[in-house]
Parts: C-alpha cells; structure tokens; sequence
C-alpha cells in the first residue's frame, strides 16, 4: 500500500488530546491520528445521497458561487455547540437528545468541508489561484 507524508498543523488543544489517546492506548499520536481519519472518513464508501447531489451542483454554479462556497464555515453557533458535545460525550454519555444533535451538527460539518473543499478543487480547475483558501502557517 502506498502511503503519503502530510504535514498537519493541529491546534494544540486537540494535540494534547491526541497526545493523551495515543498515551492510554501505548501508541504513537500519528498512529491515534491516523486512527481517527479512518473513522471519520471511511474507505470505499459512497457519499450519502444529499451530499452526492450538492457535490454534483456545484459544477454549474459560477465562479463567485464556487468563491462564497469554498470561504465558507460552519457557523460560530454551530461549532460551539458540536465542540461542547464533543466534550460532553468524552465525559459521560450523551443523552439520546443530544447524541442525534451531535449527530447532525456533524453531518453539516462535514458537509460544509466536502462543499468547500470540492468548490477549491473546480476554482484551482478553472485556473484561479486558490492559496487564499490554505490557512496560513503562523
């Protein structure tokens, strides 16, 4: 199996956490890392039907469409609510409640990454130079 070097600037807030996974399960924080993108992006599996159709629309859109896509995020709401349930469910359980709205804070998360990340991916086609959409490495 082939396999590439990617270089990840990860907040460190996240890195501890990793740190700490990849210590109780005696293993290196790239094997917990890498552990994780296999759960959350899992081979050989097709995109659930919503995601397939609006990754499908976004090549008629135009050019400043595709733009307001790919600078697109998840709401400020939004992400503070996912990162409190995040926490919560490391702690203790989550009730059925809030385990479905994790569920489908989730889901718009990653419909927004795959949105944005194919947006770029048509932009950068369509020759523009895409660099603004990298975070800068400060």
């Amino acid at each position: 199996m082939t396999v590439h070097p990617i270089t990840l600037n990860v907040p460190d807030l996240l890195y501890r956490r990793l740190k700490q996974r990849a210590q109780e399960t005696e293993r290196s924080v790239e094997d917990e890392l890498l552990d994780v993108l296999v759960t959350a992006v899992p081979l050989n599996q097709e995109l659930p039907p919503d995601l397939a159709k609006a990754v499908a629309a976004l090549s008629s859109l135009e050019d400043d469409a595709l733009w307001e896509i790919a600078r697109s995020r998840l709401s400020p709401d939004a992400a503070t609510e996912l990162e409190a349930l995040n926490w919560k469910q490391q702690a203790e359980k989550l009730s059925p409640a809030e385990q479905s709205r994790q569920e489908e804070l989730v889901h718009q998360y990653e419909k927004t990454m795959l949105l944005r990340a194919r947006a770029a991916v048509l932009l950068k086609e369509r020759g523009y130079d895409i660099s603004e959409l990298m975070p800068s490495a400060s």
